[in-house]
């Protein structure tokens, strides 16, 4: 599936370890929410994975023996925003965004009729933070964007950037004018499920083998080829 030139195409991008790597400082800002929840640290490894927020949120809670229920969910959800924007310094110090990023941001940016926001996982308060700590912000239109405190499953995200596109673009969007880039076999579910197109990038912790068989229409090495990253994009031409 491509997209002709000028035809109008949303471009949904993950943000860790897609565009952007954060190093530790998400986890530290977990365990010092939790704590002010639980009053003991995280017992458990904590895994992301490509869950939504809520996902994560109300795993961490369940295996270390919390209810969501009551308030605790929201209050932890809300600690961990609180945390990791006061750890924002840190995050700009470890973390980077990955190489070619910026440049793929920018290069979409100058075709005609290309939307790019985000599809992730994190809370809009977060997402907007990691955005904006790495520069990424200018190119990215927050406002038509899914994230992780829409839905509870990752492939029910793609219903709501659809929604916000057509409110703040005035035009409606569906699956057939998509595409999906992600790290992480759920972001390649997601793209499947919503019938948009699924661009993988091997920068995570998933092999390109893993993101292929997990259905990417194209995987890509990273997105240091600019090049290679708008073709496999728009599925103008070979990505490879």
């Amino acid at each position: 599936m491509g997209t002709a030139a000028g035809a109008p195409l949303l471009v949904l991008w993950d943000i860790d370890g897609t565009l952007v790597n954060g190093g530790t400082v998400a986890r530290r800002a977990y365990d010092a929410a939790f704590r002010q929840v639980a009053g003991r640290g995280l017992e458990h490894p904590w895994r992301f994975d490509g869950r939504t927020e809520l996902a994560a949120a109300t795993e961490v809670l369940r295996i270390h023996g919390l209810g969501p229920e009551g308030g605790l969910l929201e209050r932890f959800l809300d600690l961990i925003v609180t945390e990791l924007q006061l750890r924002s310094e840190e995050l700009a110090d470890e973390g980077h965004a990955l190489p070619g990023a910026a440049r793929a941001l920018d290069a979409l940016a100058t075709l005609p009729g290309v939307h790019q926001t985000v599809l992730t996982g994190n809370l809009l308060p977060l997402a907007e933070l990691k955005v904006t700590v790495f520069g990424l912000d200018p190119r990215l239109d927050l406002r038509i964007g899914a994230f992780g405190g829409d839905a509870y499953e990752r492939t029910d995200l793609p219903a709501h950037a659809f929604r916000r596109s057509e409110q703040h673009l005035g035009r409606a969007f569906d699956g057939s004018h998509a595409v999906i880039v992600g790290d992480t076999p759920r972001d390649m579910a997601t793209a499947r499920a919503a019938g948009a197109r699924a661009v993988a990038v091997a920068t995570g912790v998933n092999s390109a083998e893993e993101l292929a068989a997990a259905g990417a229409d194209v995987v890509l090495p990273d997105l240091a080829d600019t090049a290679r990253v708008l073709r496999a994009i728009t599925g103008r031409g070979q990505a490879a």
